[in-house]
C-alpha cells in the first residue's frame, strides 16, 4: 500500500472517528475543547509543512494566525461581512501578509528568519496593543481601528445560534473538523507529492537542490504563502468560535506551546503535529489545577521528548508497527 493511499485511509478513519464525539458525549465542555484542539492542530500541521518540511525556521505562525482573526473581526465590525464570506477572505489576507514577512526574511537562513520573523510579529503585537486613537465612535465608546488592548466582540457568528440555540457549539464543531480535515489534506499532498521532495531537498542538502535547477527562495515562498492560508483560516475561525479576538493571540506562551506540539509530535511527519497537539491538550488539561506546576510539567514533557525519543510520537508509532509487520525469524533446530 502506497504511503498516500494509507494516509488517506488513516484521515478518513479519524474524521469518522471524531464526528462521534459530539454524538457519544452530551458534555459541552469536551466538544468545545475538541474544537479549540481543531484550531491548534490547523495551526501546527502548516507550521509543521514551514518548519519541519520547508526546512524555514520561522516564528511568524501566530502573528498569521493573528491576521486571520483580526481580518475577520474587522470585516464584521466594520463593514457587516457575513462570517461565511469574511473567513475566507481572511485566509487570502493573511497569504498576502506572509508573502510581504517571506519576502523580507526569506533571503536569509536558519536563525536569521527565525529572529526577523519574531521581530516582526512583536512589532505587529505592539501596533495592535498601542492602538489607541478613535477610529469611530460608537455607543461603547472610543474604538481604535485595530480594537487597540480590549480587541473586537460583537462581528458576527456562523448563524449556528439562531439554527441549534444553546448547541450552537455543535455547528462550530463540525466545522472545525471539516477545516482540520481540509489542511490535513493539504498537507498530505504537499508531503507526499513531487513539491514535498523538491522542499525535503532544499531542506536536507540545500546545495545539491540549488545545482539540479530548484530555486530555494521561490520554493520556500510559495510554501509559506500557501500554508499561511490554513494558518490564516484558523485563526478567523478562533475569532468566530469565541466570538471576539484581542492581543492575546500574538501570545509567545501560546507561541511555544504549539511549536512543542511540533517537536513532541514529529517534526516533518503527516501525522506528528496532530498526535502532539492532542497529546500536550491532554496533559494541559490534566495539569490545569496544578498552578505553576503546570508549566514545569509540560517543559519536563517537551525535554524527555528531545531527550529520550527525538523523532517524537509519529517516529515511535512508525517503529512499532514496522516491528509487527517483520515476519518471526525461523527458530533454529535444537542441538
Amino acid at each position: 500500500m502506497s504511503q498516500l493511499r494509507r494516509d488517506l485511509i488513516v484521515g478518513l478513519v479519524l474524521i469518522a472517528l471524531a464526528a462521534l464525539v459530539p454524538l457519544l458525549t452530551g458534555t459541552r465542555y469536551i466538544v468545545t475543547q475538541t474544537t479549540l484542539f481543531f484550531i491548534w492542530a490547523i495551526v501546527v500541521t502548516q507550521w509543521n509543512l514551514v518548519l519541519g518540511v520547508g526546512g524555514i525556521f520561522s516564528l511568524a505562525q501566530m502573528a498569521l494566525f493573528a491576521v486571520g482573526a483580526y481580518a475577520t473581526a474587522m470585516m464584521g465590525y466594520y463593514w457587516h461581512v457575513p462570517m461565511l464570506l469574511a473567513m475566507p477572505l481572511a485566509g487570502l489576507a493573511t497569504v498576502l501578509v506572509s508573502v510581504l514577512i517571506g519576502w523580507a526574511c526569506l533571503r536569509l537562513r536558519g536563525p536569521y528568519v527565525a529572529l526577523l520573523t519574531l521581530a516582526v510579529a512583536q512589532v505587529m503585537y505592539l501596533l495592535v496593543a498601542n492602538d489607541t486613537e478613535c477610529f469611530t465612535n460608537p455607543a461603547s465608546g472610543c474604538m481604535p481601528l485595530f480594537g487597540g488592548i480590549r480587541g473586537f466582540t460583537r462581528f458576527g457568528d456562523l448563524g449556528f445560534r439562531a439554527l441549534l440555540g444553546s448547541k450552537f457549539y455543535i455547528g462550530h464543531f463540525y466545522v472545525g473538523l471539516a477545516l482540520l480535515a481540509l489542511a490535513t489534506a493539504f498537507s498530505i499532498a504537499i508531503i507526499r507529492g513531487p513539491a514535498g521532495l523538491a522542499f525535503q531537498a532544499l531542506r536536507d542538502n540545500p546545495a545539491y537542490a540549488v545545482s539540479r535547477g530548484i530555486s530555494r527562495f521561490k520554493y520556500q515562498l510559495w510554501l509559506f504563502g500557501l500554508s499561511a492560508f490554513f494558518t490564516g483560516l484558523a485563526g478567523a475561525f478562533y475569532a468566530v468560535n469565541f466570538g471576539a479576538v484581542g492581543p492575546i493571540v500574538f501570545s509567545i506562551s501560546m507561541l511555544l506551546f504549539l511549536v512543542s506540539m511540533i517537536v513532541v509530535g514529529g517534526i516533518g511527519t503527516v501525522w506528528g503535529p496532530l498526535l502532539g497537539a492532542a497529546l500536550l491538550m491532554l496533559a494541559d488539561e490534566a495539569m490545569r489545577e496544578a498552578g505553576d506546576w503546570r508549566d514545569i510539567g509540560l517543559g519536563v514533557i517537551l525535554a524527555g521528548f528531545v531527550i529520550l525519543l527525538p523523532r517524537g510520537l509519529a517516529g515511535v508509532t512508525f517503529y512499532v508497527l514496522r516491528r509487527g509487520r517483520r515476519p518471526l525469524a525461523k527458530a533454529k533446530p535444537a542441538p
